[in-house]
């Protein structure tokens, strides 16, 4: 009996082999949860954020037509702001979401933003109510 095992050492040992098992078990499912969910919280937060500097891309380039054909100093102050906002939008790095410095650029374009609408004297409100959110015919 030598070489066989040895029984005791079996039943001793089943708890840290049962709980080794799980652990590896467990992490291996946890890792490819976390990863879906992580997913799919990127692409719920990247399209927000989208959605944000797309309206304020809109805004400024409606904004820009109608200044279009103003002369006076204000209007060409103006039309300066909006020039700098759709530079910024247009820098902005859309399809790079390791780019170290997002969070500070898009805080760069809700100020310049928020300037503009001081100028323009026009309430920065992009809130959209519950009923407007779903389409219905």
């Amino acid at each position: 009996m030598a070489g066989s095992p040895d029984m005791f050492d079996a039943i001793v040992m089943a708890d840290e082999r049962f709980r080794g098992e799980g652990f590896a078990e467990g992490f291996a499912e946890g890792s490819g949860l976390g990863l879906r969910q992580g997913r799919r919280l990127g692409a719920a937060r990247g399209a927000r954020v989208a959605a944000e500097v797309g309206c304020y891309r809109g805004f400024a380039v409606a904004w820009r037509c109608l200044l279009r054909g103003g002369a006076s100093e204000k209007d060409r102050k103006k039309v300066k702001a909006l020039e700098a906002l759709l530079a910024m939008i247009q820098r902005f790095p859309y399809d790079d979401a390791a780019y170290g410095e997002l969070l500070r650029d898009l805080d760069g374009i809700r100020g310049k933003f928020r300037q503009l609408c001081s100028l323009l004297h026009v309430r920065p409100d992009l809130r959209i109510p519950a009923e407007a959110a779903g389409l219905s015919f």
